[in-house]
């Protein structure tokens, strides 16, 4: 088994390379200052690779995918698995004005035809149950990062209170209260832009608990810091948020700016506040 990693991605790529007893080579990229960019692949591939690229920052990364799977077939390559822990443009799945582009249909169907298999963690679904339905191969595969989650909150509290920032977060909020067995409730969020979001929290005591805010990615922290703010206005003793992706737009200071006592993430996207790792999931999910 040979997995092909990407320089922004080494540490993972090696990681699950090493868990799985694997192979590792890494794809040389030299960007030109018009900004294309320029793959160098291992001159030698085996019939099958892995190529492990998160796709955060997407619209670079998708063009260096397209590449370097195109270049794979030319050396004989047969099947490629691609696992990007972080999928992108899945938020988008239909079209609410006339005109708009549907991106998850057309991204879904680009990877199908790119690749043999795709695994991801905890993608940004809305109306539909299963990935393949917008990466239509039968192996297109979208695991969870709640159990993972739920460990690490265990180690860190015996008692706090779950809070989702809109309807959207339910999912993700009652599975991790579930398995961690704490209490939760759902916010409601109304927003008016990109930037400009209203939260309106639930019924919820917090009077002196400890709560956590829950998400599946975070970007600008917008919804976040209201919900932060309205928390300890209630009087929260403390307030962090547990997110699968960290999608930070900027170099912000990220845990001061949004008024958190602390920001843990997975690392399936590079961040100074990845906590915890998906390695194991993904060596599983490659096995089975």
């Amino acid at each position: 088994m040979l997995i092909l990693g990407f320089p922004d991605s080494q540490p993972q790529a090696q990681a699950l390379a090493t868990q799985l007893h694997a192979d590792y080579a890494q794809i040389d990229i030299h960007r030109f200052p018009d900004g294309e960019s320029k793959l160098t692949l291992p001159a030698t591939l085996p019939p099958r690779i892995i190529l492990f690229r998160s796709l955060h920052q997407p619209n670079d990364k998708l063009i260096e995918l397209l590449l370097a799977c195109k270049t794979a077939r030319t050396q004989g390559v047969s099947h490629i698995t691609l696992i990007a822990p972080y999928l992108c443009y899945m938020r988008q799945d239909i079209a609410f004005h006339p005109g708009e582009a549907v991106s998850q249909t057309i991204i879904g169907q680009w990877l199908a035809e790119l690749t043999d298999a795709v695994i991801t963690v905890d993608p940004h679904l809305h109306r539909i149950a299963h990935l393949s339905e917008a990466i239509p191969r039968p192996r297109a595969i979208a695991l969870s990062a709640m159990p993972a989650m739920a460990d690490f909150l265990r180690q860190r509290f015996a008692d706090a209170v779950l809070v989702g920032p809109d309807a959207e977060s339910q999912q993700w909020v009652a599975s991790l209260a579930d398995a961690a067995q704490l209490s939760w409730g759902i916010a409601e969020k109304v927003r008016s832009g990109d930037y400009d979001v209203v939260i309106t929290l639930p019924s919820l005591d917090v009077t002196g608990r400890d709560v956590v805010l829950v998400d599946d990615m975070i970007s600008t922290g917008r919804t976040l810091k209201q919900a932060a703010s309205a928390l300890r206005q209630q009087g929260a003793c403390s307030v962090h948020a547990l997110v699968v992706h960290a999608l930070f737009s900027d170099d912000q200071d990220w845990r001061h700016d949004l008024g958190l006592d602390g920001i843990w993430s997975s690392d399936s996207v590079p961040h100074a506040s990845n906590a915890f790792s998906l390695t194991a999931l993904l060596a599983s999910a490659v096995h089975n």
